[in-house]
């Protein structure tokens, strides 16, 4: 266990390293994926996990290749995640110029609701706050007091019994034509 005094002295060590080579290391996490917000989201993990591990760093002349094998790994994970695999449309895409569906107005609503009464109330659940409140999944994990992959899994689960209620009551229309 560290003393506070030298508590305080690897703080102000790390708060050196930080101000010399956070501008460096954001650059990088730059070149790796093209996008200055999520550059500042993976610097900032890796500056975290950095920390995290300081007092047990020996050598700290090797710093900057363990900083930018650490931002690496945060790169690779954060491209890992399901919503990274989205991707934006540009502004001139034809997407965008597409006509919307007919609004079919209360019918809809009705068919979904009574389909939505006909599934297992916990994945009702999942699929309301997910998809009607729009929480994310560790919210929806935090509230039914689950972790994130049973709500995954329970949303998924749910998507399937609604396909199923509802067959072919209700058909979404998806601009380019898919249903």
């Amino acid at each position: 266990m560290l003393r506070l005094g030298g508590r305080r002295e690897h703080d102000e060590e790390f708060v050196a390293y930080y101000a010399a080579r956070a501008g460096h290391l954001r650059n990088t996490a730059y070149l790796l994926c093209g996008d200055w917000h999520l550059a500042e989201d993976l610097t900032q993990t890796a500056f975290t996990k950095l920390y995290r591990a300081w007092t047990r760093i020996d050598r700290h002349d090797v710093l900057d290749q363990y900083a930018r094998r650490i931002l690496l790994r945060a790169f690779l994970d954060e491209h890992r995640r399901p919503w990274r695999r989205e991707r934006p449309i540009g502004p001139h895409d034809d997407a965008l110029d597409s006509i919307a569906p007919e609004h079919r107005g209360t019918e809809d609503r009705q068919v979904l609701k009574t389909a939505l009464l006909r599934i297992p109330k916990g994945r009702r659940a999942v699929l309301v706050l997910r998809f009607w409140a729009d929480l994310s999944v560790e919210q929806v994990a935090e509230i039914l007091g689950c972790s994130p992959g049973t709500v995954k899994s329970q949303t998924a689960r749910g998507l399937d019994n609604l396909r199923q209620v509802l067959g072919d009551a209700f058909e979404p229309t998806i601009p380019g034509g898919q249903p």
